[in-house]
């Protein structure tokens, strides 16, 4: 309990003095500095509130300048696709339907590793959302089978639509200059049987692709040239290769990469510690070049990464706005940009490409393809949408290292990451959810 202190009683304390004075000295102390002004204060002054002048008024003209300088888009955006996939698959699939299913198993030039299929296995409509899901091919003819001794031939292979020249190099007499959607080519049964069938054959460590998933494309029902694209995805866990990007409707300058190639986003669904960008980045770039086996991609990508999150985590909003001056790929908003490239001059300019080449079997003299194209060439023409999900390859987009199951140069190096299946399967998650390529909505715009 307390008790009742008489506050006003306060013991008196005597002032401490200064000890920098003498009990001496006089009463008047010298004050020098009130009779004449020091110089150097008033320059002290006028320094010090010019700088910050210099700065507020620094700040202002770059936040002006720098206003003027970012590359909007100007005019009207008509909608071309608006798909939030709540109305089920009515109408996402099938002959009809909005997205197209590649079925194909030739590596698409990547060397990859999975055999793409319109099953409901690999590529469904879930809550409201498209799922892009991997599974493995021996669960539906065995372990053995993927190994020797087996013929698989895909069913409803779609190399006749899409023609697939630009996945399949080794195909011979490829046509050039034609419609990407193909109907009118001829049919090259060699590239068809590389696109469309495999056989194991332990003897000279030849496997059937092991991993199936899924690669949906718009080429059919939504294209643009000019405008905008917003897909908000989450990005799935383990080494797996998802994107969102761009092909053209009909190769104008000639096979990829001379007619363009746009990647909104791609990325590596290995974990944050992965060495070479793992599901903390995803990449944007611009793939084009003068011949097929020379690509300026270095010349035109970047990425964005994640301080303090993953994309594998959370969904994300990934964009491209895309007009006759510029093209800036993007993640949730402008500020954070992949890629943003304001075209001055021509791409032919840009890529500063030698007089003559050779790629050890012949020399060419470069011959620029664009000459008819504006200076956005070859990306002035109409672009389609693709979603997919990859596994592996041996391009280079998973770098060799001590920990990868397979070597890029090997000729074994699908049979080597099948073997070794338990070193990396445990990455893809415990869920269906986790490894899953998930789209919420896919929406784009044309200029009009």
């Amino acid at each position: 309990m307390y008790k009742d202190v008489n506050l006003s009683n306060k013991v008196a304390r005597e002032r401490q003095k200064s000890t920098m004075l003498s009990a001496t000295a006089p009463d008047g102390i010298p004050k020098p500095w009130l009779e004449t002004r020091d110089p150097f204060a008033r320059i002290a002054y006028w320094i010090t509130y010019g700088a910050m002048f210099l700065g507020l008024a620094a700040g202002a003209l770059r936040c002006y300048t720098g206003y003027f300088d970012v590359p909007v888009m100007t005019g009207n955006l008509c909608p071309v696709l608006d798909e939030d996939f709540t109305g089920g698959e009515d109408g996402i699939f099938g002959e009809n339907g909005t997205f197209f299913r590649e079925v194909d198993m030739s590596g698409f030039g990547n060397g990859e590793f999975e055999m793409t299929t319109d099953s409901s296995n690999n590529s469904y409509i879930q809550d409201g959302q498209l799922w892009i899901v991997p599974t493995f091919t021996s669960d539906s003819i065995g372990d053995a089978a993927i190994i020797d001794g087996y013929t698989y031939n895909i069913t409803d292979c779609t190399y006749n639509i899409t023609h697939g020249f630009s996945y399949t190099p080794q195909a011979k007499n490829v046509p050039v200059n034609v419609s990407a959607v193909g109907f009118s080519s001829d049919f090259d049964a060699e590239a068809y049987a590389l696109a469309c069938s495999a056989t194991s054959n332990h003897s000279i460590a030849q496997v059937i692709n092991p991993i199936q998933t899924a690669r949906l494309n718009t080429r059919r029902t939504a294209s643009i040239k000019f405008g905008r694209v917003d897909v908000r995805a989450k990005l799935p866990t383990g080494c797996l290769w998802p994107a969102i990007w761009m092909l053209p409707v009909d190769n104008a300058y000639g096979p990829w990469p001379i007619s363009g190639e746009i990647d909104i986003m791609e990325s590596r669904g290995n974990g944050p510690e992965y060495p070479f960008q793992g599901s903390n980045v995803v990449r944007g770039s611009l793939n084009w070049g003068p011949l097929t086996w020379l690509n300026a991609v270095s010349k035109t990508f970047g990425f964005r990464q994640e301080r303090r999150g993953r994309f594998d985590r959370e969904y994300h909003v990934y964009s491209m706005e895309w007009s006759e001056n510029f093209i800036r790929l993007f993640v949730d908003n402008r500020l954070h940009y992949t890629l943003e490239l304001q075209v001055k001059k021509s791409f032919w300019d840009i890529g500063d490409f030698p007089e003559v080449v050779s790629n050890n079997s012949q020399s060419v003299i470069l011959a620029n393809p664009w000459t008819n194209g504006t200076k956005m060439a070859p990306f002035d023409q109409p672009f389609y949408l693709i979603l997919s999900l990859g596994v592996g390859g041996t391009n280079g987009w998973f770098p060799d290292d001590n920990g990868k199951p397979w070597l890029n140069g090997a000729q074994n190096a699908m049979a080597e990451f099948w073997r070794r299946k338990d070193e990396w399967y445990s990455s893809w998650g415990a869920t269906t959810e986790d490894r899953a390529f998930i789209i919420d909505y896919v929406k784009m715009w044309q200029k009009c």
